[in-house]
């Protein structure tokens, strides 16, 4: 838009405020106001029809129309979810169609007259986070209506919530206990595993602006302005506090935050809004809200996650201009909790007490958010794309988050409770009983030895060694860097985490895995290419490091630097045929020879190894197992690539299948030919940390298991339970004979008494 139509349009819904100032503070009725409204917006808008919906009784009755039928007013009645008007209701988003009449929900009411208009656009009015009515608009001819009329009329619904309210003509929700207490249990997406139980607590219950139109704009302006100065200070003194809470986990993550936080566009779009005439607290909820748009219609999930950074940070903004700047990891809770939000921002979960933080719940959230590379690191189990949490719980409700079947409990009933209580005690008792074999080696009861490595990402990983006393790292995901910033990490940052890692990791062996992005794992620095339709088969890994030649040498230079003096392990991921694996190490002694060219120390030694996952690699190991020192074979993708079943995808679950004749066949040929080569072999992914699957690989001929470090503790105790060669004599029969091995592994551990966990 020209400079000339911003003035315009400014001016336009400046003029639209003033005039429903104007009708907020005459002393006529309800009904009356309402009707003034509608010829304000229709006017102000040009439209043909502008009317107003509300919620009454669990139904949307059309209060105020200018344009359709008089008659129709408190007669035309929708449910939530029926139609235009019910559906924006439901969503709590806009719509905005040139031919109202070909939207699925469209829905006709012969009573309004509205059969001879064609465009559409109406928003919903909201009251602390609930549509309690719709406005909308609607025209003759068909047309998109412009984002500045979206925004009158979003800014109009913000006026008609505050009339609303104060006029009665809805409940305010304060009735919210009148509902059914009943036990409930909702479904969520699993995002950290573990099991949580604690009372209900809301982050924020979000800021209800009371006053909309500005009676003195500089005035406004100013309050703005200090807010995000004190916003500012708050997020500097966060950053310095987040290495004490994690340390040194979400240096990237918190840099990004703090890059929002000082942005210059962000704080021009607020002055911009105040401009048209509104307060401080609703020109920030106005932005908030185009934000919010943006956000949900991207396709991009990075820059979604990106932009629930943003929204975070516009509620925190909010609660300051406003005066309630505390949430509720400010009032001090000294009591067991879960924690309640639609999103959360990574800077935020820092703030709450660890020891009291049991769960954390989320109306959105995804497996790259950073709140979630954070509760990961915290230990707390996550729920995510739990819907509907303020409809459904009231704060201080008895919680219990089953992150492992990816279950909330709301109001648990007795049953509930006690079963809750029997797997916590159990747990309790596994652990102990697995802490116990901390110190002793996982021998099996004929006297072989097995390796349990564990894998890492984050440098609170690394704790884990010690705590389990793993044999090391088999797989250190140098990625997790990458994915959390904003921009490349530069070769100091990189250094700095590597060197980290191979501290903490002492005499024990590190295995660094070179950086696995693109494809599903999109980095915004990246982005340039097409998006891709089978992203894990794509442009990513070791694919886009040799195309992307400065990526790989800055990662390799950083390694070799890290490990100056030390061994350094490294292996590249997806390879696919042996050249890619030659041009790979070749990019790592060429900034080997660099290094000793410029005088500086580096590794004693270099270990090169290359990860099996694209099955086509196995065809020719005879030419790769002679250039390698190690192989590790990454079963969670080899496995969706064998069977071309999306491990993401729920209904091919029973397809992807860990016990399957055809995989185990494939594993075997693979450990026998490499092990017959000399080569050690790593199973690295999820299959070798569950106690089933990791005995299917142990009968194989594998001896090497990279696995997260929660699941050594029962890896192990399988181990000493078990007599290897008998059962390696079993499976070769089983695989000779195409038996169902999950069914006589099953048996075989029952009778032979070997610990499944």
């Amino acid at each position: 838009m020209s400079a000339e139509g911003k003035i315009s349009a400014t001016s336009a819904a400046r003029d639209i405020l003033r005039r429903l100032h104007d009708v907020m503070a005459s002393k006529a009725g309800a009904q009356s106001k309402l009707n003034r409204v509608v010829d304000i917006i229709a006017d102000g808008l040009a439209s043909e029809v502008c009317s107003i919906y509300l919620l009454r009784d669990g139904v949307l009755e059309l209060y105020a129309t200018h344009g359709l039928n008089q008659s129709a007013v408190h007669v035309t009645r929708l449910a939530v979810g029926e139609g235009l008007i019910g559906t924006i209701a439901k969503i709590r988003e806009v719509l905005n169609l040139a031919e109202a009449g070909a939207h699925p929900d469209f829905a006709y009411k012969p009573e309004t007259g509205e059969e001879r208009f064609h465009s559409f656009a109406g928003v919903p009015i909201i009251r602390r986070e609930t549509a309690i009515g719709v406005v909308s608009v609607q025209h003759l001819e068909p047309r998109d209506y412009a984002d500045v009329e979206i925004e009158a009329l979003q800014t109009t619904a913000m006026v008609l919530a505050e009339l609303i309210t104060a006029s009665g003509l809805v409940d305010d929700l304060s009735a919210e206990r009148s509902r059914d207490l009943h036990p409930v249990r909702i479904t969520g997406l699993k995002l950290v595993e573990g099991m949580g139980r604690g009372q209900a607590v809301f982050h924020q219950p979000r800021v209800i602006v009371e006053h909309i139109v500005a009676e003195d704009t500089e005035a406004e302006r100013a309050r703005v302005y200090d807010a995000f100065k004190v916003m500012r200070e708050q997020i500097d003194n966060m950053m310095g506090q987040a290495e004490f809470a994690a340390p040194g986990d979400h240096d990237e993550i918190l840099e990004t935050y703090k890059m929002f936080a000082y942005d210059e566009g962000w704080s021009r779009r607020i002055n911009e809004a105040i401009d048209s005439g509104l307060t401080a607290e609703a020109a920030i909820e106005r932005v908030a809200m185009k934000t919010r748009s943006r956000m949900r219609a991207t396709e991009d999930p990075f820059f979604q996650e990106r932009l629930h950074d943003l929204d975070d940070l516009s509620n925190r903004l909010l609660r300051i201009v406003a005066g309630e700047m505390g949430t509720s990891a400010k009032r001090g809770i000294k009591q067991d909790m879960v924690l309640l939000a639609r999103n959360l921002g990574p800077a935020e979960l820092l703030e709450y007490d660890k020891a009291y933080l049991k769960g954390v719940v989320l109306e959105e959230g995804s497996l790259t958010a950073h709140v979630t590379i954070i509760a990961r690191a915290m230990g707390i189990p996550l729920l995510g794309r739990v819907k509907d949490l303020r409809t459904t719980v009231i704060e201080g409700d008895p919680l219990l988050v089953d992150g492992v079947r990816g279950a909330l409990f709301v109001r648990p009933s007795d049953p509930v409770v006690q079963q809750f209580e029997e797997q916590s005690a159990l747990k309790e008792k596994r652990q102990a009983a697995y802490a116990k074999l901390r110190d002793l080696d996982a021998i099996t009861t004929d006297g072989v030895r097995v390796s349990l490595l564990m894998n890492a990402g984050l440098r609170s990983d690394l704790d884990a060694l010690d705590v389990t006393n793993a044999d090391g790292i088999g797989l250190f995901r140098t990625e997790f860097q990458f994915l959390v910033s904003a921009t490349l990490p530069r070769r100091e940052r990189q250094t700095k985490l590597y060197s980290a890692v191979l501290d903490a990791a002492g005499d024990k062996p590190v295995t660094f895995r070179t950086v696995d992005i693109g494809g599903d794992k999109a980095v915004p620095y990246m982005i340039g290419e097409e998006a891709e339709e089978n992203p894990a088969l794509g442009w990513r890994a070791i694919r886009l490091a040799l195309e992307r030649g400065g990526l790989m040498k800055v990662q390799a230079r950083a390694l070799i630097d890290a490990s100056a003096n030390r061994t350094l392990r490294l292996m590249f991921p997806m390879i696919s045929e042996p050249w890619e694996f030659d041009e790979a190490r070749k990019v790592v002694e060429e900034q080997l020879s660099r290094t000793v060219a410029n005088g500086k120390p580096v590794p004693k030694s270099v270990k090169f190894g290359a990860m099996l996952e694209v099955p086509a690699l196995a065809e020719s190991l005879d030419i790769l197992l002679p250039k390698i020192d190690f192989l590790s074979i990454g079963t969670n993708d080899l496995t969706q690539f064998l069977f071309a079943a999306d491990r993401a995808n729920p209904k091919l679950a029973e397809r992807y299948d860990w016990l399957s004749i055809s995989l185990l066949r494939f594993l075997k040929r693979v450990v026998d030919q490499a092990k017959a080569a000399g080569r050690p072999v790593t199973i690295c992914g999820e299959m070798g940390g569950r106690s089933l699957e990791a005995l299917a690989l142990l009968a194989i001929g594998v001896d090497r298991l990279s696995i997260t470090p929660a699941a050594i503790g029962p890896i192990k105790a399988m181990v000493r339970s078990l007599a290897l060669d008998p059962l390696k004599t079993e499976m070769n029969t089983w695989l000779g004979r195409g038996t169902d091995i999950r069914a006589a592994l099953t048996d075989y551990a029952a009778n032979k008494g070997i610990a499944l966990g």
